[in-house]
């Protein structure tokens, strides 16, 4: 049974709590509510009308009768409201506007580089936002919330970048607030590879409690989901492995400082470096990948040895975390199965046999996608939870 009596803003009523029985949307009538909760028919009753009152769920036909007049059944509302996801890259942007269940009904995007910062790059976001609710025939007060992946560290609970190596003027701008200075709702940051761990599990692994998202691009880094729950540790770093020391990487220096670090051995440009110094013709990640396409053998064989690094790293985090799922995603992912042969060869023959038993190390489904549905889970969560609902006041 599910305890509901908590208390809540919206006084006696604890339609917020019952509302998150509803988020699945799964159909139920007030009857199997009722049973589910061990309230009253008549608390029930009450509940459900203000949730309708606030357009979050709506009637969805009738259950199966067993006698007598069929009993309506409720369930989530997904088109009643609208979230903003934006993606905000080093050299891109993507804002989406998605429903209450992470469909995304538009989006935009924009060549604008995160050095240029944070109130260029806002400011780009606010008046997309503005255009893209015009144009979906939304009225502004539509939207409950807005989530925002940035490529750097982020203090979850201000929502401000912390030192961030490749976003100057960021370091603790408050990005919730100058956002909300022009759209009024609340705003919530994190850093891109949490955000695309994440859409990872939302798209492909909904049921999946313990899995990894790994950032394979310009940089490395991974977002850990255990416990259902996404891992952000102590300072909001957690899976920043991209700055691991690893073995074959002793004495190459680092953009962070130190020497031998995953990330400068086994990151795009990394890797684009390696094969110019053996006499390709390569400026950047792209070229790495369309050699591998190419079927280029030193390329290929240079994106297998940055799997095999990567794969040294994630064995010890198999063993510390336990994941049942590593999804491998960013622009490297885009080599195809070599960057993950690399990595599967290290883990599984390096783990113990039985964190590997049953673990999958696979290409990201939501690929591309994986930061904006995200961000945008990002927001549904809060908007949805308890207090967001409570938040929440009927349109007129």
């Amino acid at each position: 049974m599910v305890d509901l009596n908590r208390g809540s803003a919206l006084g006696s009523s604890g339609a917020s709590e019952l509302f998150q029985l509803l988020r699945d949307g799964q159909p139920r009538t007030r009857a199997e509510l009722a049973a589910l909760t061990g309230l009253a028919r008549s608390t029930i009753a009450a509940r459900v009308e203000t949730l309708m009152a606030l357009e979050l769920i709506s009637p969805v036909g009738d259950a199966a009768s067993t006698g007598g007049r069929p009993s309506s059944q409720f369930a989530l509302n997904a088109s009643a409201r609208i979230v903003l996801a934006a993606d905000l890259g080093a050299t891109h942007a993507t804002l989406a506007a998605t429903d209450l269940a992470g469909v995304v009904l538009g989006e935009v995007h924009e060549d604008i580089d995160i050095a240029s910062g944070p109130e260029a790059v806002l400011g780009w976001m606010v008046s997309a936002a503005r255009q893209l609710l015009d144009e979906l025939g939304r009225p502004h007060h539509d939207l409950i919330a807005i989530g925002v992946g940035v490529p750097g560290p982020v203090q979850h609970s201000t929502g401000r970048p912390v030192n961030p190596p490749i976003m100057p003027g960021w370091d603790r701008f408050d990005v919730p607030g100058w956002v909300q200075q022009h759209l009024e709702v609340p705003v919530l940051v994190d850093n891109d590879v949490n955000i695309m761990a994440l859409g990872e599990r939302a798209f492909a692994w909904p049921n999946t409690e313990h899995l990894m998202f790994v950032k394979v691009a310009t940089g490395i880094g991974a977002g850990v989901i255990s416990g259902g729950l996404l891992q952000r540790g102590a300072q909001g770093i957690a899976g920043d492995i991209g700055h691991v020391q690893v073995a074959r990487g002793a004495g190459i220096p680092c953009h962070c400082g130190n020497r031998g670090c995953l990330e400068a051995l086994a990151s795009g440009p990394a890797i684009a470096k390696a094969l110019r110094e053996a006499g390709l013709d390569v400026a950047s990640s792209r070229d790495v990948i369309e050699l591998v396409k190419r079927g280029n053998i030193e390329a290929i064989q240079a994106v297998r040895q940055a799997g095999r690094d990567i794969g040294e790293v994630l064995t010890a985090a198999v063993s510390l975390i336990n994941p049942s799922v590593i999804a491998i995603g960013g622009s490297m992912a885009r080599a195809g199965e070599h960057l993950i042969a690399g990595v599967r060869e290290i883990v599984y023959t390096r783990s113990m046999p039985l964190a590997t038993e049953h673990l999958s190390i696979v290409q990201s489904s939501a690929a591309e996608n994986a930061a904006v549905l995200g961000a945008s889970m990002l927001a549904i969560h809060h908007a949805l939870s308890p207090a967001g609902v409570d938040a929440l006041s009927p349109r007129a």
